[in-house]
Protein backbone atom coordinates (compact mmCIF):
# COMPACT_ATOMS: atom_id res chain seq x y z
CA UNK A 1 0.00 0.00 0.00
CA UNK A 2 2.81 2.45 0.53
CA UNK A 3 4.12 2.01 -3.18
CA UNK A 4 0.43 2.32 -4.49
CA UNK A 5 0.30 5.56 -1.61
CA UNK A 6 3.49 7.37 -3.40
CA UNK A 7 2.83 6.47 -7.00
CA UNK A 8 -1.05 8.52 -6.76
CA UNK A 9 1.22 11.32 -4.72
CA UNK A 10 3.36 11.17 -7.51
CA UNK A 11 0.66 12.13 -10.14
CA UNK A 12 -0.79 14.52 -7.83
CA UNK A 13 2.32 16.64 -7.58
CA UNK A 14 2.80 16.86 -11.11
CA UNK A 15 -1.13 18.09 -11.42
CA UNK A 16 -0.39 20.60 -8.52
CA UNK A 17 2.74 21.68 -10.55
CA UNK A 18 0.55 22.24 -13.93
CA UNK A 19 -2.05 23.90 -11.67
CA UNK A 20 0.56 26.18 -9.92
CA UNK A 21 2.16 27.43 -13.39
CA UNK A 22 -1.81 28.12 -14.35
CA UNK A 23 -2.06 30.20 -11.63
CA UNK A 24 1.19 31.85 -12.02
CA UNK A 25 0.27 32.98 -15.52
CA UNK A 26 -3.28 34.28 -14.17
CA UNK A 27 -1.75 36.30 -11.31
CA UNK A 28 0.15 37.95 -14.18
CA UNK A 29 -2.61 38.77 -16.31
CA UNK A 30 -4.02 40.25 -13.68
CA UNK A 31 -1.16 42.56 -12.09
CA UNK A 32 1.99 43.28 -14.88
CA UNK A 33 1.08 41.34 -18.00
CA UNK A 34 0.45 44.09 -21.09
CA UNK A 35 -2.88 44.25 -22.55
CA UNK A 36 -1.42 43.06 -25.74
CA UNK A 37 -0.94 39.62 -24.31
CA UNK A 38 -4.61 38.52 -23.55
CA UNK A 39 -4.74 36.57 -26.51
CA UNK A 40 -1.54 34.18 -26.49
CA UNK A 41 -1.82 34.31 -22.66
CA UNK A 42 -5.37 32.49 -22.96
CA UNK A 43 -4.11 30.16 -24.86
CA UNK A 44 -1.13 29.38 -22.91
CA UNK A 45 -3.48 28.77 -19.80
CA UNK A 46 -5.59 26.78 -22.18
CA UNK A 47 -3.38 24.50 -22.86
CA UNK A 48 -1.61 24.26 -19.40
CA UNK A 49 -5.45 23.69 -17.91
CA UNK A 50 -6.25 20.97 -20.22
CA UNK A 51 -3.13 19.13 -19.91
CA UNK A 52 -3.46 19.36 -15.98
CA UNK A 53 -6.90 17.98 -16.45
CA UNK A 54 -5.77 15.37 -18.78
CA UNK A 55 -2.81 14.12 -15.84
CA UNK A 56 -5.56 14.02 -13.13
CA UNK A 57 -7.90 12.08 -14.90
CA UNK A 58 -5.26 9.51 -16.50
CA UNK A 59 -6.83 6.06 -15.54
CA UNK A 60 -3.95 4.94 -13.68
CA UNK A 61 -5.14 7.69 -10.64
CA UNK A 62 -8.62 5.83 -10.59
CA UNK A 63 -6.89 2.37 -10.38
CA UNK A 64 -4.75 3.69 -7.68
CA UNK A 65 -7.71 4.55 -5.89
CA UNK A 66 -9.38 1.63 -6.49
CA UNK A 67 -6.33 -0.02 -5.17
CA UNK A 68 -6.32 1.93 -2.22
CA UNK A 69 -9.93 1.83 -1.07
CA UNK A 70 -9.22 -1.18 1.61
CA UNK A 71 -6.63 1.11 3.26
CA UNK A 72 -8.69 3.92 3.09
CA UNK A 73 -11.17 1.59 4.66
CA UNK A 74 -9.15 0.25 7.67
CA UNK A 75 -7.82 3.89 8.89
CA UNK A 76 -9.89 6.45 10.91
CA UNK A 77 -11.44 8.72 9.27
CA UNK A 78 -9.32 11.59 10.42
CA UNK A 79 -6.01 9.75 9.72
CA UNK A 80 -3.92 11.77 6.80
CA UNK A 81 -3.69 9.00 4.57
CA UNK A 82 -7.37 8.33 4.41
CA UNK A 83 -8.75 11.83 4.06
CA UNK A 84 -6.00 12.07 0.65
CA UNK A 85 -7.77 9.13 -0.45
CA UNK A 86 -10.65 10.35 0.05
CA UNK A 87 -11.09 13.72 -1.19
CA UNK A 88 -8.73 12.52 -4.49
CA UNK A 89 -11.83 9.99 -5.25
CA UNK A 90 -14.21 12.80 -4.71
CA UNK A 91 -11.91 15.30 -7.03
CA UNK A 92 -11.41 12.40 -9.77
CA UNK A 93 -14.95 10.85 -9.95
CA UNK A 94 -16.09 14.69 -10.47
CA UNK A 95 -13.54 15.62 -13.02
CA UNK A 96 -13.92 12.33 -15.40
CA UNK A 97 -17.18 14.02 -16.15
CA UNK A 98 -15.87 17.12 -17.77
CA UNK A 99 -13.83 17.01 -21.16
CA UNK A 100 -10.68 17.76 -21.58
CA UNK A 101 -11.80 20.27 -24.45
CA UNK A 102 -14.28 22.02 -22.71
CA UNK A 103 -11.51 22.86 -20.04
CA UNK A 104 -9.29 24.07 -22.64
CA UNK A 105 -12.00 26.13 -24.20
CA UNK A 106 -13.58 27.60 -20.86
CA UNK A 107 -9.77 28.67 -19.41
CA UNK A 108 -9.17 30.26 -23.09
CA UNK A 109 -12.31 32.28 -23.55
CA UNK A 110 -12.48 33.11 -19.34
CA UNK A 111 -8.85 34.38 -19.96
CA UNK A 112 -9.85 36.85 -22.81
CA UNK A 113 -13.23 38.00 -21.37
CA UNK A 114 -11.20 39.32 -18.50
CA UNK A 115 -9.26 41.08 -20.32
CA UNK A 116 -12.05 42.50 -22.08
CA UNK A 117 -13.57 43.34 -19.00
CA UNK A 118 -10.73 45.37 -17.83
CA UNK A 119 -10.93 47.51 -20.35
CA UNK A 120 -15.11 47.65 -20.37
CA UNK A 121 -15.49 48.33 -16.65
CA UNK A 122 -13.28 51.77 -16.81
CA UNK A 123 -15.20 52.50 -20.19
CA UNK A 124 -18.77 52.00 -18.80
CA UNK A 125 -18.98 49.81 -21.82
CA UNK A 126 -20.98 46.64 -20.91
CA UNK A 127 -22.07 45.89 -24.36
CA UNK A 128 -18.17 45.51 -25.16
CA UNK A 129 -18.65 42.28 -22.70
CA UNK A 130 -22.45 41.15 -23.23
CA UNK A 131 -21.40 38.76 -25.94
CA UNK A 132 -18.81 37.16 -23.96
CA UNK A 133 -20.65 36.61 -21.09
CA UNK A 134 -23.46 35.09 -22.95
CA UNK A 135 -20.95 32.74 -24.27
CA UNK A 136 -19.47 32.30 -20.69
CA UNK A 137 -23.04 31.33 -19.54
CA UNK A 138 -23.28 28.60 -22.05
CA UNK A 139 -20.21 27.12 -21.21
CA UNK A 140 -20.55 27.03 -17.58
CA UNK A 141 -24.20 25.82 -18.73
CA UNK A 142 -22.16 22.63 -20.73
CA UNK A 143 -20.00 22.33 -18.01
CA UNK A 144 -22.98 21.67 -15.35
CA UNK A 145 -24.61 19.19 -17.80
CA UNK A 146 -21.72 17.04 -17.16
CA UNK A 147 -23.23 15.81 -13.81
CA UNK A 148 -26.92 15.24 -14.96
CA UNK A 149 -29.31 14.56 -12.18
CA UNK A 150 -29.41 17.68 -10.93
CA UNK A 151 -32.38 19.77 -9.09
CA UNK A 152 -31.17 23.45 -10.36
CA UNK A 153 -28.28 23.60 -12.86
CA UNK A 154 -26.31 25.70 -10.78
CA UNK A 155 -26.01 23.22 -8.27
CA UNK A 156 -22.94 21.30 -9.76
CA UNK A 157 -20.93 25.03 -10.12
CA UNK A 158 -22.47 25.25 -6.75
CA UNK A 159 -20.39 22.25 -5.33
CA UNK A 160 -17.71 23.39 -7.28
CA UNK A 161 -17.02 25.96 -4.51
CA UNK A 162 -18.95 24.98 -1.54
CA UNK A 163 -19.14 20.94 -1.52
CA UNK A 164 -22.30 19.86 -0.10
CA UNK A 165 -24.35 22.84 -0.87
CA UNK A 166 -26.88 23.16 -3.38
CA UNK A 167 -29.36 26.26 -4.93
CA UNK A 168 -32.22 24.84 -2.73
CA UNK A 169 -30.43 24.93 0.48
CA UNK A 170 -28.50 27.85 0.24
CA UNK A 171 -31.82 30.13 -0.64
CA UNK A 172 -33.08 28.30 2.19
CA UNK A 173 -30.15 30.06 4.64
CA UNK A 174 -30.21 33.53 2.40
CA UNK A 175 -34.21 33.32 3.09
CA UNK A 176 -34.11 32.83 7.12
CA UNK A 177 -31.32 35.32 7.33
CA UNK A 178 -32.88 37.59 4.50
CA UNK A 179 -35.96 37.93 7.25
CA UNK A 180 -33.75 38.80 10.48
CA UNK A 181 -31.45 40.98 8.40
CA UNK A 182 -33.96 43.18 6.73
CA UNK A 183 -35.72 45.12 9.98
CA UNK A 184 -32.19 45.85 11.47
CA UNK A 185 -31.23 47.22 7.86
CA UNK A 186 -33.94 49.13 8.58
CA UNK A 187 -33.79 50.63 11.59
CA UNK A 188 -30.34 51.74 11.34
CA UNK A 189 -31.24 53.08 7.53
CA UNK A 190 -33.98 54.74 9.11
CA UNK A 191 -31.85 57.28 11.34
CA UNK A 192 -29.04 59.86 10.15
CA UNK A 193 -25.73 57.80 9.55
CA UNK A 194 -22.57 58.18 10.99
CA UNK A 195 -20.45 60.48 9.42
CA UNK A 196 -18.01 59.18 7.30
CA UNK A 197 -16.12 62.16 5.43
CA UNK A 198 -13.25 61.64 7.40
CA UNK A 199 -12.52 58.42 5.30
CA UNK A 200 -12.42 61.15 1.87
CA UNK A 201 -9.42 62.78 1.67
CA UNK A 202 -6.45 62.79 -0.05
CA UNK A 203 -3.94 59.66 1.12
CA UNK A 204 -1.37 59.23 -0.89
CA UNK A 205 -1.01 55.90 -2.11
CA UNK A 206 2.30 54.54 -0.97
CA UNK A 207 1.58 55.88 2.92
CA UNK A 208 -1.86 53.37 2.51
CA UNK A 209 0.38 50.82 1.50
CA UNK A 210 3.11 50.99 4.28
CA UNK A 211 -0.17 51.30 6.83
CA UNK A 212 -1.56 48.30 5.57
CA UNK A 213 1.20 45.84 5.07
CA UNK A 214 2.48 46.79 8.51
CA UNK A 215 -0.81 45.62 10.00
CA UNK A 216 -1.00 42.36 7.99
CA UNK A 217 2.68 41.66 9.04
CA UNK A 218 1.22 41.88 12.82
CA UNK A 219 -1.26 39.48 11.91
CA UNK A 220 0.84 37.16 10.30
CA UNK A 221 1.17 37.57 6.98
CA UNK A 222 4.57 35.99 6.39
CA UNK A 223 6.22 37.84 3.51
CA UNK A 224 8.70 35.46 2.90
CA UNK A 225 6.60 33.29 1.64
CA UNK A 226 4.44 35.98 0.09
CA UNK A 227 4.43 39.74 -1.53
CA UNK A 228 1.22 42.21 -2.33
CA UNK A 229 0.69 43.49 -5.74
CA UNK A 230 -2.03 45.90 -7.50
CA UNK A 231 -4.72 44.80 -9.77
CA UNK A 232 -8.73 45.38 -11.10
CA UNK A 233 -10.10 43.89 -8.64
CA UNK A 234 -8.40 41.92 -5.53
CA UNK A 235 -7.47 38.39 -4.74
CA UNK A 236 -5.45 35.92 -3.12
CA UNK A 237 -3.40 33.26 -5.04
CA UNK A 238 -1.68 30.33 -4.11
CA UNK A 239 1.24 28.96 -5.76
CA UNK A 240 2.33 26.80 -3.24
CA UNK A 241 2.86 26.37 0.20
CA UNK A 242 5.76 28.63 0.33
CA UNK A 243 4.28 31.46 -2.18
CA UNK A 244 1.01 32.47 -1.59
CA UNK A 245 0.62 36.12 -2.96
CA UNK A 246 -2.31 38.87 -2.29
CA UNK A 247 -3.44 41.58 -4.67
CA UNK A 248 -5.27 44.72 -3.23
CA UNK A 249 -6.19 48.30 -5.34
CA UNK A 250 -6.00 51.73 -4.18
CA UNK A 251 -7.97 54.83 -3.93
CA UNK A 252 -6.54 57.69 -2.60
CA UNK A 253 -9.54 59.91 -2.28
CA UNK A 254 -11.00 57.05 -0.02
CA UNK A 255 -9.04 55.43 2.20
CA UNK A 256 -11.16 52.09 3.50
CA UNK A 257 -11.07 50.88 -0.19
CA UNK A 258 -7.17 49.86 -0.26
CA UNK A 259 -6.86 48.85 3.50
CA UNK A 260 -10.12 46.94 3.95
CA UNK A 261 -9.16 45.12 0.91
CA UNK A 262 -5.54 44.47 1.90
CA UNK A 263 -6.93 42.98 5.63
CA UNK A 264 -9.24 41.06 3.64
CA UNK A 265 -6.97 38.96 1.10
CA UNK A 266 -4.67 38.76 3.90
CA UNK A 267 -7.11 36.69 5.73
CA UNK A 268 -7.27 33.97 2.93
CA UNK A 269 -3.71 33.73 3.23
CA UNK A 270 -3.20 33.51 6.23
CA UNK A 271 -5.79 30.32 5.93
CA UNK A 272 -3.55 28.79 3.13
CA UNK A 273 -0.08 30.15 4.96
CA UNK A 274 -1.64 27.90 7.67
CA UNK A 275 -1.98 25.16 6.15
CA UNK A 276 -0.19 21.69 6.85
CA UNK A 277 3.21 21.55 4.81
CA UNK A 278 2.84 18.04 4.30
CA UNK A 279 -1.07 18.15 2.23
CA UNK A 280 1.63 20.42 -0.45
CA UNK A 281 0.77 19.50 -3.85
CA UNK A 282 -2.30 17.30 -3.28
CA UNK A 283 -6.07 17.89 -3.13
CA UNK A 284 -5.66 18.40 0.95
CA UNK A 285 -3.55 21.90 0.67
CA UNK A 286 -5.28 24.42 0.01
CA UNK A 287 -8.76 25.40 1.93
CA UNK A 288 -11.92 23.54 2.01
CA UNK A 289 -14.27 25.85 0.41
CA UNK A 290 -15.17 29.14 -0.88
CA UNK A 291 -17.78 29.75 2.18
CA UNK A 292 -14.91 28.29 4.63
CA UNK A 293 -12.02 30.56 2.90
CA UNK A 294 -14.37 33.73 3.61
CA UNK A 295 -15.35 32.96 6.66
CA UNK A 296 -11.50 34.11 7.74
CA UNK A 297 -10.90 36.84 4.89
CA UNK A 298 -14.32 38.33 6.86
CA UNK A 299 -13.36 37.51 9.85
CA UNK A 300 -9.83 39.59 9.84
CA UNK A 301 -11.12 42.30 7.30
CA UNK A 302 -14.40 43.05 10.03
CA UNK A 303 -14.59 41.02 13.22
CA UNK A 304 -10.80 41.75 14.01
CA UNK A 305 -10.25 44.80 11.36
CA UNK A 306 -13.29 46.66 12.30
CA UNK A 307 -13.54 46.22 15.91
CA UNK A 308 -13.03 49.34 18.72
CA UNK A 309 -10.41 46.91 19.91
CA UNK A 310 -8.22 46.86 16.76
CA UNK A 311 -8.54 50.75 16.26
CA UNK A 312 -7.94 51.63 20.06
CA UNK A 313 -4.57 50.24 19.31
CA UNK A 314 -4.09 51.24 15.52
CA UNK A 315 -5.90 54.67 15.30
CA UNK A 316 -2.85 56.54 16.80
CA UNK A 317 -0.65 54.91 13.92
CA UNK A 318 -2.96 55.85 11.55
CA UNK A 319 -2.82 59.67 12.57
CA UNK A 320 0.77 59.04 13.07
CA UNK A 321 0.99 57.97 9.02
CA UNK A 322 -1.49 60.61 8.18
CA UNK A 323 -1.06 63.42 10.38
CA UNK A 324 -3.14 66.15 8.50
CA UNK A 325 -6.12 63.93 7.20
CA UNK A 326 -6.22 62.36 10.59
CA UNK A 327 -5.52 65.20 13.11
CA UNK A 328 -9.14 66.60 13.68
CA UNK A 329 -10.63 63.51 13.40
CA UNK A 330 -11.60 61.45 17.29
CA UNK A 331 -10.83 58.01 17.40
CA UNK A 332 -15.29 57.55 18.06
CA UNK A 333 -15.28 59.38 14.80
CA UNK A 334 -13.63 57.12 13.25
CA UNK A 335 -14.68 53.74 14.33
CA UNK A 336 -17.80 55.21 13.64
CA UNK A 337 -16.72 55.94 10.21
CA UNK A 338 -15.48 53.11 9.07
CA UNK A 339 -18.79 51.02 10.33
CA UNK A 340 -21.37 53.48 8.74
CA UNK A 341 -24.16 51.81 7.77
CA UNK A 342 -25.86 53.04 4.73
CA UNK A 343 -27.18 51.58 1.32
CA UNK A 344 -24.23 51.67 -1.06
CA UNK A 345 -23.58 50.53 -4.99
CA UNK A 346 -20.52 48.69 -4.28
CA UNK A 347 -20.29 45.13 -2.95
CA UNK A 348 -16.54 45.52 -1.70
CA UNK A 349 -17.60 48.92 0.34
CA UNK A 350 -20.10 47.30 1.47
CA UNK A 351 -20.72 47.61 4.94
CA UNK A 352 -21.37 44.68 7.52
CA UNK A 353 -24.95 44.85 7.59
CA UNK A 354 -25.91 45.55 3.90
CA UNK A 355 -23.37 43.57 2.47
CA UNK A 356 -25.02 40.42 2.36
CA UNK A 357 -28.03 42.00 0.91
CA UNK A 358 -25.28 43.00 -2.32
CA UNK A 359 -24.30 39.29 -2.41
CA UNK A 360 -27.99 37.85 -2.40
CA UNK A 361 -28.76 39.65 -5.31
CA UNK A 362 -25.97 38.45 -7.36
CA UNK A 363 -27.05 34.54 -6.46
CA UNK A 364 -30.32 35.33 -7.73
CA UNK A 365 -29.46 36.75 -10.74
CA UNK A 366 -26.89 34.29 -10.96
CA UNK A 367 -29.46 31.43 -10.80
CA UNK A 368 -31.68 33.14 -13.34
CA UNK A 369 -28.73 33.82 -15.99
CA UNK A 370 -28.21 30.01 -16.09
CA UNK A 371 -31.26 28.77 -15.86
CA UNK A 372 -32.24 31.33 -19.13
CA UNK A 373 -34.91 32.57 -17.40
CA UNK A 374 -33.39 36.26 -17.51
CA UNK A 375 -31.34 37.39 -20.65
CA UNK A 376 -27.85 38.84 -20.67
CA UNK A 377 -29.25 41.81 -22.40
CA UNK A 378 -31.89 42.65 -19.96
CA UNK A 379 -28.89 42.50 -17.19
CA UNK A 380 -28.13 45.92 -16.79
CA UNK A 381 -31.94 46.59 -15.90
CA UNK A 382 -32.86 43.87 -13.79
CA UNK A 383 -29.69 44.37 -12.02
CA UNK A 384 -30.49 48.42 -11.44
CA UNK A 385 -34.16 47.45 -10.65
CA UNK A 386 -33.23 45.11 -7.61
CA UNK A 387 -30.84 47.74 -6.30
CA UNK A 388 -33.74 50.12 -6.29
CA UNK A 389 -36.06 47.52 -4.26
CA UNK A 390 -33.38 45.97 -2.04
CA UNK A 391 -31.63 48.55 -1.38
CA UNK A 392 -33.16 51.88 -2.17
CA UNK A 393 -30.69 53.42 -5.19
CA UNK A 394 -29.99 53.26 -8.23
CA UNK A 395 -26.61 52.79 -10.07
CA UNK A 396 -25.92 55.63 -12.00
CA UNK A 397 -23.84 53.39 -14.99
CA UNK A 398 -23.16 50.18 -15.37
CA UNK A 399 -19.53 50.37 -14.12
CA UNK A 400 -20.89 50.82 -10.81
CA UNK A 401 -23.56 48.34 -11.41
CA UNK A 402 -23.04 45.09 -13.67
CA UNK A 403 -19.78 45.93 -14.33
CA UNK A 404 -18.70 46.27 -10.62
CA UNK A 405 -17.37 43.01 -9.93
CA UNK A 406 -15.16 40.37 -12.05
CA UNK A 407 -16.48 37.15 -11.45
CA UNK A 408 -18.86 36.56 -14.16
CA UNK A 409 -16.18 37.86 -16.65
CA UNK A 410 -13.26 35.75 -15.27
CA UNK A 411 -15.21 32.21 -14.75
CA UNK A 412 -16.15 32.33 -11.26
CA UNK A 413 -19.51 31.41 -11.33
CA UNK A 414 -21.24 29.30 -8.74
CA UNK A 415 -19.17 31.37 -6.01
CA UNK A 416 -20.59 34.46 -4.60
CA UNK A 417 -22.82 32.47 -2.15
CA UNK A 418 -19.47 31.86 -0.58
CA UNK A 419 -19.60 35.63 0.66
CA UNK A 420 -22.41 35.05 2.87
CA UNK A 421 -21.77 31.82 4.38
CA UNK A 422 -18.20 33.26 4.71
CA UNK A 423 -20.06 35.68 7.20
CA UNK A 424 -21.46 33.33 9.16
CA UNK A 425 -19.34 30.75 9.37
CA UNK A 426 -16.48 33.23 10.43
CA UNK A 427 -18.95 34.38 13.28
CA UNK A 428 -19.55 30.61 14.47
CA UNK A 429 -15.78 30.04 14.91
CA UNK A 430 -15.00 33.70 15.94
CA UNK A 431 -17.42 33.11 18.77
CA UNK A 432 -15.98 29.39 19.54
CA UNK A 433 -12.39 31.14 19.78
CA UNK A 434 -13.46 33.73 21.94
CA UNK A 435 -14.93 30.91 24.19
CA UNK A 436 -11.89 29.62 24.08
CA UNK A 437 -9.73 32.38 24.49
CA UNK A 438 -11.68 34.84 26.37
CA UNK A 439 -8.50 37.15 26.25
CA UNK A 440 -8.33 37.68 22.34
CA UNK A 441 -10.30 40.76 22.52
CA UNK A 442 -7.92 42.52 25.16
CA UNK A 443 -5.40 41.26 22.76
CA UNK A 444 -6.44 42.64 19.98
CA UNK A 445 -6.45 46.39 21.41
CA UNK A 446 -2.18 46.02 22.41
CA UNK A 447 -2.06 44.52 18.61
CA UNK A 448 -1.72 41.06 19.24
CA UNK A 449 -2.85 38.35 17.83
CA UNK A 450 -1.08 35.05 18.19
CA UNK A 451 -3.56 33.85 20.29
CA UNK A 452 -6.61 34.24 17.52
CA UNK A 453 -4.03 32.98 14.72
CA UNK A 454 -3.06 29.94 16.57
CA UNK A 455 -6.72 28.99 17.56
CA UNK A 456 -7.78 29.04 13.79
CA UNK A 457 -4.44 27.35 12.58
CA UNK A 458 -5.05 24.57 15.41
CA UNK A 459 -8.54 24.36 14.73
CA UNK A 460 -9.24 25.36 10.48
CA UNK A 461 -5.85 26.74 8.82
CA UNK A 462 -3.24 23.34 9.30
CA UNK A 463 -6.01 21.14 7.81
CA UNK A 464 -6.78 22.30 4.37
CA UNK A 465 -9.12 20.59 2.66
CA UNK A 466 -9.12 17.46 4.84
CA UNK A 467 -12.77 17.81 5.93
CA UNK A 468 -15.71 19.35 4.42
CA UNK A 469 -16.70 22.62 5.26
CA UNK A 470 -20.27 21.18 7.50
CA UNK A 471 -17.51 18.96 9.16
CA UNK A 472 -15.40 21.31 10.39
CA UNK A 473 -18.12 23.52 11.43
CA UNK A 474 -19.40 20.52 13.62
CA UNK A 475 -15.81 20.34 14.87
CA UNK A 476 -15.09 23.36 15.92
CA UNK A 477 -18.63 24.66 17.00
CA UNK A 478 -20.39 21.60 17.79
CA UNK A 479 -23.61 22.98 15.31
CA UNK A 480 -23.63 23.10 11.66
CA UNK A 481 -24.46 26.21 10.06
CA UNK A 482 -26.53 28.85 11.75
CA UNK A 483 -27.59 32.14 11.30
CA UNK A 484 -27.46 33.09 14.71
CA UNK A 485 -24.19 33.45 15.76
CA UNK A 486 -24.01 36.90 12.73
CA UNK A 487 -26.81 37.92 13.59
CA UNK A 488 -26.16 38.45 17.68
CA UNK A 489 -22.79 39.41 16.82
CA UNK A 490 -24.44 42.31 14.02
CA UNK A 491 -26.69 43.82 17.08
CA UNK A 492 -24.40 43.85 19.48
CA UNK A 493 -21.85 45.88 17.33
CA UNK A 494 -23.83 47.90 15.87
CA UNK A 495 -26.24 48.29 19.30
CA UNK A 496 -23.86 50.62 20.32
CA UNK A 497 -23.47 52.93 17.46
CA UNK A 498 -27.31 53.17 16.72
CA UNK A 499 -30.43 52.82 18.01
CA UNK A 500 -31.92 48.97 17.87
Amino acid sequence: MESQLQELKNHLYEVADLSSAVSVLSWDQATYMPPGGAEGRGRAIATLSKVAHDKFTNPAIGRLLDALRSYEESLPYDHDDAALIRVTRRDYEKEVNVPGDLVGRIAEHTTRLYDEWTRARPANDFSAVADGLEKELDLYRELANCFPGYQHIADPLIGFSDYGMSAESIRAVFAKLRGELVPIVSAITSQTPADDSALYKHFPEAEQIAFGEAIIKDYGYDFERGRQDKTHHPFMVRFGHGDIRITTRYREDYFADGLFSTLHEAGHALYEQGTSAAYDGTPLGGGTSTGTHESQSRTWENLVGRSRAFWGHYYPKARAAFPDQLKDVPLETFYRAINVVKPSLIRVDADEVTYNLHVMIRFDLELQLLEGSLAVRDLPEVWNNRYQSDLGITPPDDKDGILQDVHWYSGTIGYFQGYTLGNLMGAQFYAAALKAHPEITDQIGRGEFATLRGWLTENIYQHGSKFTADELLNQVTGSGLSTEPWIAYIRSKYSEIYQL
